[in-house]
C-alpha cells in the first residue's frame, strides 16, 4: 500500500501495511471506492436446518464459460460459515421497490417459518421460496440464481491477521425470473446501493 506524503507522492511499505498513510488519504480512498457502482442483493445460504438471508453489495460475474459469480462476505460472518458447510449460495435481484427489504437482513435470521414438509415459506416474516437443495430466495425478487461454490479465496493482511472479507465463486446451476423481467418491462429497475443511503466498504 502506498502511503501520501504531503507533497503529494507516496511511499510504499516493503510489508504492505498503511503506516504513514495520513487521515486525509483514508477519506478519500473511501470515497473513490464508494464512488464505484455496485448492486444490492440478498444473498440466501443453508447448511442442514440452518438457513440465512444477507444484504451483500459485492456481487458480480466473472466469468461466461462457466457462468461464474463471485461474492464476498464477511470472514466472521453467519453467511460465510454456511456457504463453507453447505457449498452452496442463492442470489435475490430486486426491484428498487423493494429497497426497504434489505434492511431485514443486515444481520443473522432469527425468525424462519416453515410448512408441514419443513420446506422454508418465510426469514423475518418475508415470503420466500427454496431453490437448489433448500436455498432461501426472497418471493419479491425480480430473478434469482443458485450457485455450486468451485472456489474460496481467503486471503492474510500484512502480520497475519485475516482479511476482512472471504470471496466465494460459484457456478450458476438454477435461475429463476419474474413475470415482469421476463416480458421485458421497461420500468423495471434493478436495485443498486445508490438508491438508498447506505454504503459499505471503503
Amino acid at each position: 500500500m502506498a502511503g501520501e506524503q504531503e507533497d503529494g507522492q507516496t511511499d510504499r511499505r516493503e510489508d504492505g501495511s498503511d503506516a504513514g498513510r495520513t487521515d486525509e488519504y483514508d477519506r478519500r480512498r473511501r470515497r473513490v471506492l464508494w464512488s464505484m457502482p455496485t448492486g444490492l442483493f440478498v444473498l440466501g445460504s443453508r447448511h442442514g436446518d440452518r438457513r440465512n438471508l444477507m444484504t451483500a453489495n459485492w456481487v458480480m460475474q466473472v466469468a461466461s464459460t462457466p457462468k461464474l459469480v463471485a461474492v464476498a462476505v464477511e470472514s466472521s460472518s453467519l453467511t460465510r460459515t454456511l456457504v463453507e458447510s453447505g457449498g452452496r449460495f442463492s442470489v435475490s435481484v430486486l426491484p428498487v421497490s423493494e429497497r426497504a427489504v434489505i434492511r431485514r437482513f443486515v444481520k443473522p435470521v432469527r425468525d424462519v417459518a416453515t410448512d408441514e414438509h419443513g420446506v422454508a415459506t418465510s426469514l423475518q416474516g418475508e415470503p420466500v421460496h427454496e431453490v437448489l437443495g433448500g436455498l432461501p430466495c426472497l418471493s419479491s425478487a425480480l430473478a434469482w440464481l443458485a450457485c455450486e461454490v468451485r472456489t474460496t479465496l481467503d486471503w492474510d493482511r500484512p502480520g497475519g491477521e485475516p482479511a476482512s472479507h472471504v470471496l466465494f465463486v460459484g457456478e450458476v446451476a438454477d435461475v429463476g425470473e419474474s413475470e415482469a423481467l421476463a416480458e421485458g418491462a421497461e420500468d423495471v429497475e434493478v436495485l443498486a446501493m445508490r438508491h438508498t443511503r447506505m454504503n459499505y466498504g471503503g
